[in-house]
């Protein structure tokens, strides 16, 4: 279900963007898992590191009113 989801999300065009924390936090070598450097141990949640990943994955320019 989540990979049929992400897919939508990703190619719908429903939306005026997207962060695509999946892609940002996925292992390359194991792209179903997610990222040893990010692995907290859980295999879910992602660490500090993980985290710092995910933020500077955002385009902040999309918030810009200018």
């Amino acid at each position: 279900m989540r990979k049929a989801v992400n897919q939508w999300m990703r190619s719908s065009g429903k939306f005026d963007a997207l962060v695509d924390f999946d892609a940002v936090r996925r292992d390359p070598a194991r792209p179903t898992r997610l990222n040893p450097a990010y692995d907290p141990g859980d295999n879910v949640h992602p660490n500090d590191a993980g985290n710092v990943a995910m933020a500077r994955a955002i385009d902040l320019v999309r918030f810009r009113s200018d």
